[in-house]
């Protein structure tokens, strides 16, 4: 029988909404069907991220949601799946189409946020661990915007800085006297700026320590370039507010880091590189049952949010729907991706109605 509701929570402002593939978006359209649609008269702006239509645009369609984004606000984005060789001949793709999540999270400078969703019926593996670890990884350069090169035989490899008036800045980076492999990477400051400011601002929001490691020790100019500037922000902006609001920030190198998040309750906001972060991430959310088990939100400088699932598309499950088995696939990061969204929807436009009841469905579910 079909239930008939009175009324809807109603919205001002649209999300932004990313549709994905596979068994999460079988799942995105269940959780619109049966738990948001009955309850919200929802507005959101739609961009179908299916691999098929990002191949059918050129993968603008990407870029496009990433610039509505910017403009409305708030997002909330299905798990996608990022082509590889075995992709391009399943999917007949024009292109091997970049990672929809770097192309957004360049567009929007932001910083990813993850963080386990805690329940009683879940002991995280870690004995010492009694509250969440938020993982803060920086979402812009390092080996994910490399240039790489194979070496076929003996060369000499350098850096080289070109100038706006000709002039050049080198230094060798290996004599290489057979074969070998080769990469350059890179950051920029202002990214880096944005990236400890939103690391500080989260760690007020949510009341938090705040824990940033790099290894300067042995990077004693790209790695200590981080660690400069997150002091630089914090002691000309944020010491006094961490001190009313009685959090602390620590810096350390990687290694400790990872030795004392082994021994700490949690309660932390642990910001890492780009590289550091996807790994880290996943071993907090491994220690606390799984991926579906996580919660990942991209931050930008400027006050904008995406909200996602912190895992993949869920291929096996798909492949066992598709021939009509059943599937035990975990909806909770896809639909904590949906009630932050909203939740953050309703505190921009004053909805506490809208902010209930993402809390409500949050506490149902757990």
């Amino acid at each position: 029988m079909e239930v008939e509701y009175v009324s809807k929570i109603t919205m001002k402002t649209p999300l932004v909404e990313m549709d994905g593939d596979e068994m999460t978006r079988i799942i995105w359209k269940q959780i619109k069907e049966i738990i948001l649609e009955p309850f919200i008269d929802l507005k959101t702006e739609y961009f179908d991220l299916g691999l098929e239509y990002r191949n059918a645009t050129d993968d603008q369609i990407t870029i496009d949601s990433a610039i509505r984004t910017q403009e409305l606000g708030v997002a909330v984005k299905c798990a996608t799946i990022t082509p590889n060789a075995q992709r391009m001949d399943e999917y007949d793709l024009k292109s091997m189409w970049k990672s929809p999540n770097g192309t957004i999270r360049a567009i929007l400078d932001g910083t990813v946020f993850r963080a386990p969703i805690m329940t009683k019926c879940i002991t995280p593996f870690v004995s010492s661990w009694k509250k969440p670890i938020t993982i803060a990884r920086h979402a812009y350069g390092d080996i994910y915007k490399d240039s790489e090169m194979i070496v076929d035989g003996a060369c000499t490899a350098e850096l080289v800085l070109t100038m706006p008036d000709g002039s050049e800045k080198r230094q060798i980076v290996h004599e290489f006297a057979g074969p070998g492999v080769l990469l350059g990477m890179h950051n920029i400051d202002k990214s880096i700026f944005s990236f400890a400011r939103a690391c500080f601002n989260y760690a007020l929001d949510v009341k938090q320590e705040l824990w940033f490691a790099t290894k300067d020790t042995i990077s004693k100019q790209y790695d200590h370039r981080f660690k400069d500037i997150f002091a630089e922000v914090f002691e000309s902006e944020f010491k006094q507010k961490f001190e009313d609001a009685g959090i602390e920030y620590f810096y350390t190198l990687i290694d400790d880091a990872v030795a004392r998040i082994m021994r700490s309750e949690g309660n932390i906001v642990w910001a890492c590189k780009n590289y550091d972060g996807d790994v880290m991430s996943d071993m907090i959310a491994s220690a606390n049952g799984s991926l579906a088990m996580m919660t990942s939100v991209l931050v930008s400088p400027d006050g904008k949010y995406e909200y996602e699932a912190a895992h993949g598309t869920v291929t096996r499950h798909y492949y066992r729907f598709l021939k009509g088995q059943k599937t035990s696939t975990n909806p909770m990061a896809t639909l904590f991706a949906w009630t932050g969204a909203l939740r953050k929807r309703g505190e921009l436009d004053g909805l506490t109605d809208l902010m209930d009841f993402a809390d409500a469905i949050e506490k149902a579910s757990l």
